[in-house]
């Protein structure tokens, strides 16, 4: 499989060739913190291999107190970018950053016990196709 991914800006762009072995959604305090959400959505293989296409200069890595929480993001505009971890055997691949359909489901939720308090019955609330109007 091929699988093709971006920035926001585009400044970056990259070809991942291969397969995904796990598709997991992190709680964890730390993803958390560098997504601003609820939880990371990141792809994992050990098989697959990137090719960076375009602005590899323009990537930035941050190890979070060199614990092995990896955040590749693009300079320019701070999208999260995919990294490779344990030294070489392990590609993580920011699931919103592929341009490419996928079509493997999540795998699981992990770090359960760091889940915020608000996140909780998500899909009970009102659902819009765009910001509503006040």
């Amino acid at each position: 499989m091929k699988y093709l991914g971006s920035c926001l800006c585009k400044t970056v762009e990259y070809e991942i060739s291969g397969s995904f072995e796990d598709f997991f959604l992190c709680h964890c305090k730390s993803c958390r913190k560098d997504t601003g959400s609820a939880h990371a959505a990141n792809l994992f293989s050990t098989n697959a291999n990137i090719k960076w296409l375009k602005g590899e200069k323009a990537i930035k890595s941050y190890n979070h107190n060199n614990s092995g929480h990896i955040k590749s993001f693009c300079s320019q505009c701070g999208s999260a970018l995919p990294n490779i971890q344990m030294n070489g055997k392990l590609l993580v691949v920011p699931a919103g950053s592929l341009d490419s359909e996928i079509y493997i489901k999540p795998s699981g939720h992990i770090f359960m016990k760091d889940k915020a308090n608000w996140d909780e019955g998500l899909e009970q609330y009102p659902h819009y196709e765009q910001l509503p109007k006040g």
